[in-house]
């Protein structure tokens, strides 16, 4: 792409396409739609270009929308800076993807610190867009400028980059989350709840239980805490509003996390009292509407099929029947519920075949979105992973194939390592090597490929690897 050196770049250029085409003022005028007055005066250099002319500029000379972006740069910065002309640049350049000028207008602007709050304004729009590459640089400036302070704004664009951060890496996801972590406390408390609520999705999913209860636990104190004032408050509504989800919904989900903390750390006694606490909202829930009535039933669902889950885990095989009749009219939940079977079915030696068969068509599970959107893809990933590795201790029964666990096994590892699930893999790992002797030639091929790949990993972070390879 031709890039011109000065400042005046565009308007040498505009002028000799004219030349070179044979086009005089009032027929570029009429091609751009630029009134002729205003044309003459840009041409002369005595009035600055405006992003919509810049745009009307490009297109009446055939050229693609980013031509001249390099140059506008200078252009914002050749006269009295305006942000009524760099907001719209910054905003093109993020739908356009040019990040590079993004980058550059960003790094002059903050020569003069005044201009912080507006950048922070321009980065919270482009956020609310999903134009959240952009966002990101903006708020990483705006961050570096303010590092020193303990303002709330510091605190947002923390919050804002670790949201942005988060991917399928989730040793990665957890270093976000963990530097994030130190300015939670400075949000305001409605942003806390939300953020709490992500960090206890990154720590569930690298299985830090002790870390997602303590967060489960301060996120219960706030909602509680705002929701009494919310009560006592004559501008309720108002209050309600500032949070992204109604206030009792989250003194809900705190006890659903610390159940679920619970479970997974194998205390189902304590894991059931939470059920009992979050089954129980209609009896201290003052809302009524039609939003209500859908959170309570939903967690009123969830407090069921739960019900049925620990009392499966804590031995009592005979409800693995009514648990599976239950959530079968839940498509959502079943392939999270399939799993939990299979763990049962290894832990106390069942026979799931006739429910694995049932719930066929909902393993893998595609979808990543339930009504209130709590199963995002990297979660459901790492379920999958687990959910693999535990199925192939379910195959490696003689009986039930143990070349179709060795793929089980193999599928698992690959995926871990593509969500960076430094538990699952070793697991997979370690299960390979514990039924090499079951593995054809090509599965040991793909273990020592995948293996390699694990080693790539390990150069970036210190991962214990199970035996030797």
């Amino acid at each position: 792409m031709f890039v011109l050196e000065s400042t005046n770049s565009i308007r040498k250029k505009l002028l000799q396409h004219m030349q070179s085409n044979h086009i005089i003022h009032s027929q570029f005028s009429e091609i751009s739609g630029i009134n002729s007055g205003t044309l003459s005066r840009i041409l002369q250099g005595n009035k600055p270009i405006s992003m919509s002319q810049l745009v009307a500029i490009t297109a009446g000379m055939g050229l693609p929308e980013d031509f001249f972006f390099d140059d506008y740069v200078e252009e914002c910065f050749s006269s009295l800076i305006s942000i009524r002309r760099i907001r719209p640049f910054i905003i093109r350049c993020a739908e356009l993807n040019r990040l590079d000028c993004v980058e550059q207008i960003v790094n002059r602007l903050l020569d003069d610190l005044s201009y912080v709050s507006v950048l922070f304004d321009i980065a919270e729009e482009l956020f609310s867009n999903n134009k959240r590459l952009a966002a990101g640089i903006l708020y990483r400036s705006v961050r570096e400028a303010e590092k020193y302070q303990h303002s709330e704004r510091l605190a947002l664009c923390h919050y804002r980059l670790f949201l942005i951060d988060l991917g399928e890496d989730l040793e990665e996801n957890v270093r976000a989350a963990t530097q994030f972590e130190l300015y939670v406390n400075r949000l305001d408390e409605a942003d806390q709840l939300e953020a709490l609520k992500q960090l206890m999705h990154v720590f569930g999913m690298v299985h830090k239980w002790a870390k997602v209860d303590a967060l489960a636990k301060e996120m219960h104190r706030i909602a509680t805490i705002q929701y009494d004032l919310q009560r006592r408050s004559e501008r309720s509504e108002e209050v309600q509003k500032r949070t992204e989800r109604p206030l009792y919904y989250y003194i809900l989900y705190a006890y659903l996390a610390r159940s679920t903390a619970s479970e997974e750390c194998g205390d189902y006694k304590r894991a059931l009292e939470f059920v009992s606490l979050y089954a129980g909202g209609e009896s201290w829930v003052h809302e009524r509407d039609e939003e209500a009535k859908r959170i309570l039933g939903q967690f009123s669902e969830w407090a069921i099929a739960n019900t049925f889950l620990y009392r499966l885990m804590s031995g009592e095989v005979g409800v693995m029947y009514e648990y599976a009749d239950y959530i079968a009219s839940h498509e959502d939940e079943i392939f999270i519920a399939v799993r939990h079977m299979v763990q049962a079915a290894n832990l106390y030696g069942l026979n799931i075949d006739g429910i694995l068969d049932r719930f066929s068509a909902y393993i893998p599970y595609q979808s990543d979105k339930t009504e209130f959107g709590e199963y995002k893809p990297t979660i459901l990933k790492e379920s999958y992973a687990q959910f693999l590795s535990d199925l192939a201790v379910y195959r490696f029964d003689a009986s039930k194939g143990a070349d179709t666990a060795i793929k089980l096994v193999l599928e698992g590892l690959n995926l871990s390592i593509i969500i960076n699930s430094s538990k699952n893999i070793i697991t997979c790992m370690t299960l390979f090597e514990q039924y090499r002797k079951c593995a054809d030639i090509e599965a040991k091929e793909k273990f020592k490929k995948l293996s390699s790949e694990v080693h790539r990993l390990n150069a970036k972070k210190s991962v214990t690897l199970p035996g030797s390879l």
